[in-house]
């Protein structure tokens, strides 16, 4: 479980949030980087995440290998391996959200005294934070996208702000599961984390769907 909170810890300090899908801007975007120039500058985005460009950055790790040096063809499929690895983040998003809807309803009847449903409400425990991290790094590890975000409000950054949110709440939950067992007193905050981090997650989810 310590693991699980580092790497949570880890993606809420990597700046921004992107959790965007490209479906609808695929074909401008390729048709921007078939335009390019050789200038390697315009082959990436001005901003990125650290966690992208670690990897993706000019100098990033994945460049070392063949098959991502930066170049336009090469771009063009690191274009369709982000829109991949975002629709892969949507659906594991959904489900996150039913995990947690799940085990908020298997938290309550514990907290009602149905201590034989402990068991159960710890397994959904640990599936919901396996599939968030997982539905997090598929965002924070996607390539970059082509062009800066643009100014302004948008859905997208909404999305990002309320996933610092739901982060968040995400790890004070299960800071507080870890205590609770020894500090019975810490029970109204630890679903008051869980239920914020479930509306914070699921609005996140709906915002970026419709």
């Amino acid at each position: 479980m310590k693991y699980i909170f580092h790497i949570l810890l880890i993606c809420l300090f990597s700046t921004q949030l992107y959790a965007q899908t490209d479906s609808t801007q695929n074909n401008s975007l390729l048709q921007e980087l078939n335009a390019s120039t050789a200038d390697q500058e315009k082959l990436l985005p001005n901003k990125m995440m650290i966690t992208q460009r670690m990897l993706w950055g000019e100098k990033g790790l994945m460049r070392k290998f063949n098959r991502f040096e930066l170049t336009p063809e090469k771009r063009q499929n690191e274009l369709k391996l982000r829109r991949t690895a975002l629709a892969a983040h949507q659906v594991l998003g959904f489900a996150t959200m039913g995990g947690m809807l799940a085990q908020g309803i298997v938290g309550s009847r514990l907290y009602n005294g149905n201590n034989n449903l402990k068991d159960t409400h710890e397994a959904l425990g640990a599936a919901v934070n396996f599939t968030y991290f997982t539905t997090a790094s598929l965002s924070l590890f996607a390539p970059p996208k082509l062009i800066d975000e643009r100014k302004g409000y948008s859905s997208i950054k909404v999305h990002k702000w309320l996933a610092l949110v739901h982060m968040s709440a995400m790890i004070a939950t299960n800071v507080l599961a870890e205590r609770i067992e020894d500090r019975p007193d810490l029970k109204p905050y630890h679903r008051a984390a869980a239920y914020t981090a479930f509306g914070a997650f699921a609005a996140s989810m709906l915002i970026i769907k419709f």
